[in-house]
């Protein structure tokens, strides 16, 4: 009997290193309270976001019968820190991140390039959708350049993120859809400039001020986009998550980040030139970074001996 037991001991132990189980749930660790140090530690200038991806997060994992997936649509800039957010997200609920059996991700021009195959593109992505809620009680489906998505690849993602019928689906389930879209950037970017201008913090932006702004914009892109499909239409999205466009303090963040993270030393006047590398809009303000802190990892090769 201590020898069966010690058996199971060691199984458990050697589960949470080791991919030991076809399901992939025993590599979940919804670690939330490191996945809100990190964003806290590593995510530059975006308060909106943090605080909206942890409360959303932890309040889906936390029900005991969610009624739905849990949906949030990125909006912002490119290089203001979605995919990021995504893969720390990932990282975070499952030991193996976006490697991870329960996660999978779809890049729209890479995954869905030709709309003459929309069709095929379709009947594949319910299928891999279906394959991963089946597999995993605790799924994470993530959608880069969601923009870009056709309206009936959108469609077939519908069912997916519509609310349960059954309470025992509901209790069996959980499911998290991310979509990630520059759509809404200019939106965004110009309440942040209007708050600068009147010499308002950032930091006052509320959530429910971008989020009207954002959802007006959407109604007026057109008809065949992401923003006219069912998950707007029918309040299927249940946040909005703006990323505010990044300002010079917040490169110069990056660049240390970027220096830690390879291990080399840096100086204060290091991320000040990283930071004057980059490109600063609007012409007349040069505020706002216009690629994020994108392609700031490769500035930093310029101080290698």
């Amino acid at each position: 009997l201590v020898g069966q037991d010690y058996l199971e001991i060691l199984s458990a132990w050697y589960c949470s290193f080791g991919k030991c189980c076809e399901t992939g749930d025993c590599r979940i660790i919804n670690n939330i309270t490191g996945l809100e140090a990190d964003l806290n530690g590593q995510l530059h200038g975006q308060h909106l976001a943090k605080a909206v991806v942890v409360q959303a997060v932890q309040g889906f994992l936390q029900s005991p019968q969610p009624q739905k997936a849990l949906v949030l649509s990125f909006h912002g800039w490119s290089g203001t820190g979605k995919n990021f957010v995504a893969r720390m997200v990932a990282s975070h609920l499952y030991r193996d991140g976006l490697k991870s059996d329960c996660v999978r991700v779809f890049v729209s021009l890479l995954h869905f390039p030709h709309h003459n195959y929309v069709d095929s593109y379709k009947a594949q992505l319910q299928g891999q959708i279906g394959e991963t809620l089946q597999r995993c009680r605790q799924a994470l489906l993530i959608f880069d350049e969601a923009e870009k998505l056709h309206s009936s690849l959108l469609d077939a993602i519908k069912p997916f993120v519509a609310q349960h019928n059954s309470k025992g689906q509901a209790d069996q389930q959980r499911s998290i859809f991310l979509f990630l879209s520059n759509l809404g950037g200019n939106t965004i970017n110009e309440v942040a400039l209007d708050f600068w201008r009147a010499g308002r913090a950032r930091e006052e932006i509320s959530l429910e001020l971008l989020e009207q702004r954002l959802r007006l914009e959407l109604q007026e892109a057109a008809e065949d986009s992401y923003a006219h499909s069912h998950l707007l239409r029918e309040n299927l999205i249940d946040f909005v998550v703006p990323f505010l466009p990044l300002e010079f303090q917040h490169v110069k963040l990056c660049a240390r980040d970027a220096f830690l993270a390879r291990g080399l030393p840096y100086t204060e006047a290091m991320l000040d030139e990283v930071a004057q590398m980059m490109v600063f809009v609007p012409k007349e303000e040069k505020l706002f970074s216009a690629q994020g802190c994108k392609s700031v990892p490769q500035r930093i090769n310029y101080f290698l001996p």
